[in-house]
């Protein structure tokens, strides 16, 4: 289904999700709980996917490895299709995802023999950015920004954007191909999954961006809003409008969807056969729980309603697999979203 010009997560009751894959790794860190109580927890936990979703399991791991010496987990970042690449085959036991999972990427699963737990760990608010001495692009349109990000713009220069605007060049820089969030803001913006421009400065890794933007005085870019948090010194921030006036992406504005069309959640996918683990079972509560948010909050994303995470763990208790999710959809709340039979 293809997004409307906003993803209104209505009440923001979130969507819960199921997710897959299997594997092991390294890193330094630990959190809290173990399936047995007083069993010292012991093994390794890989993770790769979304370069929007690495700062939450990064912080997430690092937290629950402080709690859990024995356990080892490696955290990297390829891209959500990258991720969903490895996990499908297999290869992990946690792909973090800034999409839900395409049903081609189900369907591969399901070849291999890989069943997932699907769940939300935070909003996001996908961020368009300037450099900070770029005066004059306070806001932009959505029309704005698909004139200047569809595959057949001719747009290269910002007095080309709106009258008003001086003769200053424009360097682009976004998401790689690879990437979900790629893969939403072309459907949000454009309005066509994967369709973009080409000549921009594409990457998977977030901060290649940012340097990017920050570094010429016509840059315009996106990534999640994590990482503008991160760099509030070096960006502008753009207020976008998607009809109903500029909205300025903030917790608030992300967390009751009026940040429109580019508030979204962010998901991880844990392999069934990995829940088996005692460490993997115990690091999902984990990062569901009333320990392990402040981890989320602290990288700067967006916590879900309560209702939202206690819902997610009844997933993981119960070992809930298959994807709730049909596609991208507006304005549902979390409980219509776990009524549904999982896919």
């Amino acid at each position: 289904m293809k997004i409307s010009h906003s993803w209104i997560l209505a009440g923001l009751g979130a969507l819960v999700l199921a997710g897959c894959g299997s594997g092991g790794g390294g890193a330094q860190t630990s959190g809290s709980g173990s399936s047995t109580p007083g069993a010292e927890l012991a093994g390794k936990i890989s993770i790769d996917g979304s370069s929007t979703v690495y700062p939450i399991s990064q912080a997430v791991a690092e937290g629950f490895m402080d709690a859990n010496g024995g356990v080892n987990i490696t955290v990297s970042e390829s891209g959500t299709g990258g991720g969903f690449k490895k996990f499908v085959n297999g290869e992990l036991d946690i792909a973090g995802a800034s999409r839900p999972i395409e049903p081609e990427e189900v369907e591969a699963a399901k070849a291999n023999g890989i069943e997932f737990i699907e769940l939300p760990v935070a909003f996001d608010g996908l961020s368009v950015v300037v450099h900070p001495s770029n005066d004059w692009a306070d806001s932009l349109t959505v029309e704005e920004l698909k004139a200047i990000w569809s595959p057949d713009s001719k747009i290269n220069n910002w007095k080309d954007v709106r009258a008003g605007f001086p003769d200053v060049p424009i360097k682009l820089f976004g998401a790689g191909t690879a990437s979900g969030t790629f893969e939403y803001f072309t459907e949000a913006i454009v309005q066509k999954k994967k369709s973009s421009r080409s000549d921009y400065q594409a990457s998977e890794n977030d901060n290649t961006l940012v340097q990017g933007v920050a570094g010429d005085k016509g840059g315009l870019g996106y990534f999640g809003y994590a990482y503008f948090v991160e760099n509030k010194d070096k960006l502008k921030i753009v207020k976008i409008d998607g009809g109903k006036g500029p909205i300025e992406p903030t917790a608030e504005t992300i967390n009751d969807g009026t940040y429109a069309p580019l508030s979204r959640p962010l998901f991880i996918y844990i392999n069934r056969k990995s829940m088996d683990r005692p460490e993997v079972k115990a690091f999902a509560k984990f990062l569901l729980s009333a320990e392990g948010r402040p981890f989320i909050k602290e990288t700067g994303y967006i916590e879900l309603p309560e209702t939202a995470y206690t819902l997610a763990t009844q997933h993981v208790d119960e070992m809930k697999t298959g994807t709730r999710f049909q596609g991208t959809e507006v304005g549902l709340k979390i409980e219509d979203v776990l009524a549904r039979d999982a896919k």
